[in-house]
């Protein structure tokens, strides 16, 4: 992790350190599966995803695990019956950074982890005006 003037507030990885916290995460999706979610002139490839994309997978994995699990037991302190609680991860940038690409392939990955299967994407793409 490099140390920055304001490491009390963010982190900072250089991509070797980040690819690292992969740790043994699958990769589960193939070459194909990545030419169907590529975008329009979208350089990404193979080992892009492994570096850059399981990382965050993986700790997105624990923060919706940590976060299943505080319903559940908030739940059973209360007496009450867990209710099914959405995870909403928003994606925000310019036109044409990436957004949808990056969407597409996060919704592929997260969906093959066991613990959530259903992954919904809803674009806002349908609601930009010419």
């Amino acid at each position: 992790m490099i140390d920055t003037a304001h490491s009390d507030r963010y982190l900072s990885f250089d991509r070797a350190e980040w690819a690292d916290l992969r740790a043994a995460t699958p990769l589960t999706i193939r070459e194909r599966d990545l030419v169907e979610l590529r975008g329009i002139n979208d350089q990404i490839d193979l080992d892009e995803v492994t570096a850059i994309y399981l990382p965050l997978t993986r700790l997105l994995n624990l923060y919706v695990s940590a976060t299943q699990n505080l319903h559940k037991v908030s739940a059973t302190f209360l007496g009450a019956m867990a209710p099914k609680v959405p995870y909403v991860i928003g994606i925000a940038g310019s036109v044409a950074v990436g957004k949808s690409t990056f969407a597409r392939i996060l919704q592929a990955l997260l969906a093959r982890w066991p613990e959530h299967p259903r992954v919904d994407l809803i674009t806002t793409d349908g609601f930009l005006f010419p």
